[in-house]
């Protein structure tokens, strides 16, 4: 049996780093938790957006620019936790992600489109919690806490318009179930987040209905709640999250159907 991971209810003074803080969920998760206490370390590109993110929420909070998909920015940051320049967080956060509605229709779009979103949303995601796991492991227990890496529904199944972006994400959720395998028997937590539609900037591209759409705020909380729970999984919202498990584990000559249909309602 998986021992479980640490259940977080107390955020005051948690050292947490978020990959991607600087919009959608990632901006929303950095406000809830810096209203809960937290010290935050804000990632993205976007050193604009970070600048003003911090600015709004006060003190205690630093900015860390970072292309995660750059491997060389990667092993300067941690050159900079190794050398004391910077603390080393607790907990961190990936969060950092990219979208675009795809089918194979779209000819020679998918192409460059796979290969970004399989940059951003899975090898950057390895590159960046397999450097992070050894530091956190060489810490005092008492001083750590875990690796969260956010995935989504579309990894539990070929879904319409996501011939680029399910693989990617079903990728990051086996490699989640497989750093959990290794790192928790040695003390270090591992979550994985599956959100379902949330209204960002990436999903604003959709031009189909998004059932269970949520804003931002209300995933950021969920995330919260998953912590305190301290399972594997945290995934939301459960109304649509439930059905989508459920017909990925149906044998294929049920689903496929299944996903047929939803994909000829989906097209405008």
């Amino acid at each position: 049996m998986s021992r479980p991971n640490p259940r977080i209810n107390d955020w005051t003074g948690r050292s947490v780093w978020l990959v991607g803080a600087s919009a959608g969920i990632g901006e929303a998760l950095a406000r809830a938790l810096a209203a809960r206490g937290a010290h935050l370390l804000l990632s993205a590109r976007n050193g604009a957006a970070l600048e003003k993110l911090a600015a709004e929420l006060g003190p205690g909070h630093r900015i860390l620019r970072l292309d995660a998909t750059d491997p060389a920015a990667l092993d300067a940051t941690c050159a900079r936790f190794d050398s004391g320049e910077l603390p080393l967080p607790a907990l961190g956060i990936y969060l950092a992600g990219d979208y675009a509605p795809l089918d194979a229709g779209d000819g020679e779009a998918v192409l460059p489109a796979a290969r970004r979103m399989l940059a951003v949303n899975y090898t950057a995601a390895v590159e960046w919690a397999l450097r992070l796991a050894p530091r956190l492991l060489s810490e005092p227990s008492e001083c750590r806490a875990g690796i969260a890496l956010v995935a989504s529904v579309a990894g539990y199944t070929g879904l319409p318009k996501a011939l680029a972006y399910s693989p990617s994400k079903a990728a990051l959720i086996r490699f989640a179930e497989c750093l959990h395998i290794d790192l928790v028997p040695r003390g270090l937590g591992v979550w994985v987040v599956n959100p379902g539609f949330v209204a960002t900037r990436l999903t604003a591209q959709n031009d189909f209905d998004m059932p269970a759409l949520i804003d931002p705020a209300t995933a950021a909380a969920e995330i919260v709640q998953g912590f305190a729970a301290g399972r594997f999984e945290i995934h939301f919202p459960k109304r649509f999250t439930r059905l989508v498990k459920l017909a990925a584990s149906l044998p294929y000559a049920l689903s496929m159907p299944l996903m047929a249909r939803i994909a000829r309602r989906s097209r405008p």
